[in-house]
């Protein structure tokens, strides 16, 4: 018998793919319920749907897979504890994060060709390719990623408050975490902000509450010079439209929606499924992983030009309200290198 799988109908490219092999029933983000999911064999998400024992238990749920890069809207250790695997999709957006990443600090006035220090807060798939754009861009990159350090992975490693002190652009790309000694909840606070210069860049496109969004408003709101570039927030859809205002850049978390991000997450959804359950599907078309050769010859301003950040954050900054809206009916861009 096809296992029944509730999958989020906003994961793009996703539908028609596992018809053959499974009973599939597509809902909004929303629409997860414990009614819904109690016959279900795997969950398909995103990152609003909460995956833990109020939606999962006395379910036939055995997996659960996020089209996403990060998982803090799931309850592993429950899930773990209840025979209930989870598989995310790392990696996937890396590089349109990155895209969007070096289109701010353009704008923004960022010249790697002028003595100007990039500091990477976690250098992971997303913060890894950063750097590595960067430095083939010519730009000196600091590194805060302590757990890497601790592992001995090499690197140019600094303290975060030297990096807040010292680099000319700083930009975040840590998972969001709690747990000591690398809890990154409110990482960024009024004492960390205190320590940027006026006319030094801050950009979030990891999680909103890696930055305290309210001493953010108020570090602004002081007139203290620090630009600004928001993809995360607090509180989302129901953002700080104040905070909105103050900030050079403000976006509806669509930093990494490029289409061949979109369709390296359907496909690891996919394999996950199939691993599961010992099914094939369907991953005709979709994209492979990301190939760093994809951007020899980079220039700062082709990545500038293969993205507009300004027209994005136009269109939140007009209407804020239709956050969801925004992000759920974005036009994927390609990737730089990818037109």
């Amino acid at each position: 018998m096809k296992p029944l799988i509730i999958a989020d109908r906003n994961i793009p490219f996703l539908e028609g793919r596992l018809e053959d092999v499974a009973r599939m029933v597509y809902v909004g983000q929303d629409e997860f319920s414990r009614e819904l999911v109690r016959d279900a064999y795997a969950l398909l998400v995103r990152t609003r749907t909460r995956c833990d024992a109020a939606l999962l238990e006395g379910s036939r749920v055995s997996l659960v897979a996020t089209a996403t890069i990060g998982t803090d809207h799931i309850d592993g250790q429950w899930c773990r504890a209840n025979g209930i695997e989870v598989c995310s999709a790392p990696g996937c957006n890396a590089p349109g994060v990155a895209q969007y990443v070096w289109s701010a600090l353009h704008n923004l006035g960022f010249r790697s060709d002028r003595g100007m220090i990039l500091g990477v807060v976690g250098c992971g798939n997303i913060g890894g390719i950063v750097a590595d754009w960067g430095r083939r861009l010519g730009a000196d990159v600091w590194v805060s990623d302590p757990p890497k350090q601790r592992a001995g992975i090499a690197d140019n490693y600094h303290t975060l408050d030297d990096i807040l002190r010292h680099c000319d652009a700083v930009t975040l790309h840590t998972p969001i975490t709690r747990q000591r000694p690398d809890a990154t909840f409110h990482l960024i606070g009024a004492e960390q902000l205190a320590l940027m210069r006026p006319g030094a860049i801050l950009i979030n496109a990891a999680r909103g509450p890696v930055v305290d969004n309210a001493a953010l408003r108020q570090h602004l709101e002081e007139g203290s010079g620090l630009r600004v570039v928001l993809d995360t927030w607090e509180g989302e859809p129901s953002i700080d439209t104040r905070l909105l205002d103050l900030v050079d850049f403000g976006t509806f978390h669509i930093a990494g929606y490029s289409s061949e991000g979109k369709q390296r997450a359907t496909r690891m959804v996919i394999e996950a499924v199939e691993r599961h359950f010992n099914i094939t599907g369907d991953k005709t078309g979709l994209e492979g992983p990301y190939e760093p050769a994809d951007t020899r010859g980079i220039s700062l301003r082709g990545i500038a030009d293969s993205y507009d950040i300004s027209a994005d954050s136009e269109l939140l900054k007009h209407s804020p309200a239709l956050f969801d809206h925004l992000r759920n009916n974005y036009r994927f861009r390609h990737e730089y290198g990818k037109l």
